[in-house]
């Protein structure tokens, strides 16, 4: 995620320096035909590219609010992550009774509640592409360990262990049969979040839409200096340099955006978020020492404008 408020030029036009140094070179070409070699037939109204500019504009605005969509519904998928997480560690903490002080009472809450953390953290993973068991086994037990290592979907057979804990209390006595019900819909809930996450990554933009946008992107760009070079000269280089850059960078932002677990800067940020979770719960566990010694590899900035 993009941490600094001023991010530099090289940052910005680096994503779009390849079809610059076309523009640039075009341009050129098109200003040093019509001066210096006086072809001047090239010449077309200019009200044709500026008619196509305007049909591109309305695109880029519908494709950037879809995108801005995609990436603001990973958010507030994450921010609900945030508050049930919080919420599940809370209803186990204060549901389930330990009326003798039982050693099995407080490892099971110790357990369950670090088991919550370790399924954000191998949400995030898996949304990423990355091995979603790396770095669990400070959270979790080697049963759990060897539980999920005998399953794919890591993520849900996590949320399979908290059912079977449910399950167990249930039956121990350690919560009735009403707070189960209501710690069963946080889980549920959290189930939902993940459906949600999984469903923005694996639903692919549409293809064809995205290269009719290029396309029009390019023809108007091919077409601008020939609209322009009868009023503005050699000042039509730096001009359809500026036009040219704006919409290629609309529609670089619109594509980074569309993806929100892909790993880029533009991310939600995951990692961060699943780090104020493991803060919040190991308060609520007492268990500070857990957060502090979380390795922080996992959270190194790439280049100074970003983390992970």
């Amino acid at each position: 995620m993009l941490l600094r408020n001023n991010i530099p030029l090289t940052y910005t036009f680096g994503k779009i320096k390849k079809e610059l140094l076309f523009v640039i070179g075009y341009s050129i070409g098109i200003v040093v035909l019509y001066q210096n070699f006086h072809v001047t037939r090239i010449s077309i109204p200019v009200a044709v590219p500026a008619l196509l500019g305007t049909i591109i504009s309305l695109l880029l605005a519908f494709r950037s609010n879809q995108a801005y969509d995609r990436w603001w519904e990973a958010r507030i998928l994450w921010g609900s992550i945030v508050n049930d997480s919080r919420t599940l560690s809370r209803q186990i903490l204060s549901f389930v009774e330990n009326p003798y002080d039982s050693d099995e009472v407080s490892t099971f809450k110790n357990r369950f509640i670090k088991r919550q953390i370790a399924w954000c953290y191998a949400l995030s993973q898996s949304l990423r592409g990355f091995p979603p068991r790396k770095g669990l086994e400070r959270l979790l037990t080697e049963q759990e360990m060897t539980f999920i290592k005998q399953r794919k979907n890591v993520t849900v057979s996590l949320l399979e262990l908290h059912a079977m804990d449910l399950k167990k209390a249930l039956n121990e006595g350690w919560i009735n049969k009403y707070q189960q019900i209501e710690i069963d819909k946080t889980i549920t809930a959290l189930c939902n979040h993940m459906g949600g996450s999984e469903r923005i990554k694996n639903t692919v933009f549409p293809v064809t839409y995205s290269k009719y946008i290029s396309m029009s992107i390019h023809l108007f760009i091919v077409l601008l200096p020939f609209g322009l070079i009868e009023y503005f000269g050699y000042m039509e280089v730096p001009l359809v340099i500026a036009i040219a850059a704006f919409f290629l960078l609309v529609e670089k932002m619109a594509v980074h955006l569309q993806d929100p677990f892909e790993n880029k800067p533009t991310d939600t940020p995951t990692t961060t978020i699943c780090r104020n979770i493991e803060r919040d719960l190991c308060q609520m566990l007492d268990d500070d020492h857990l957060y502090e010694d979380t390795p922080q590899t996992e959270l190194a900035p790439i280049g100074s404008y970003y983390i992970l």
